[in-house]
């Protein structure tokens, strides 16, 4: 992986971290931002703010396309996975849809259960295609 690639792979892990804290504090991004004794790297913020303002984009596709799975009964961290990527695809400057997919696949696998990362994947796939 390049040295870009490593970047914004961890940019994309503390992106996801912020999320996770601001949902289980219920709290707003910003706030959770605001209050990290070390300001996160610009592509971070990128992708946190990105992921705010088409939340409720993201979340109406996920409904739309995970079948037999209402957006509450789906796990939070795959929820926010998916989210953020859906956020992160649609940044002006955003990478290849291919890279973003695998990302998520990748931190599913990582954070979530063994299932996660095909769910993921099944998903965002569909979400993807309806994205233009």
């Amino acid at each position: 992986m390049s040295e870009l690639g490593q970047q914004r792979h961890r940019a994309r892990e503390r992106a996801l971290e912020i999320l996770y804290e601001a949902n289980i504090k219920e709290r707003p991004i910003a706030e959770i931002v605001a209050a990290l004794p070390l300001a996160p790297d610009p592509y971070t913020v990128a992708i946190v703010t990105s992921t705010e303002l088409h939340q409720s984009r993201a979340e109406s596709l996920i409904s739309e396309f995970s079948t037999q799975w209402s957006l509450d009964r789906i796990a939070l961290i795959d929820r926010l996975i998916m989210i953020m990527a859906i956020g992160e695809l649609l940044l002006d400057d955003a990478p290849p849809r291919a890279v973003v997919m695998d990302e998520a696949v990748e931190m599913a696998k990582v954070f979530s259960t063994d299932g996660s990362a095909s769910f993921v994947n099944g998903v965002l796939a569909a979400c993807v295609e309806h994205l233009e």
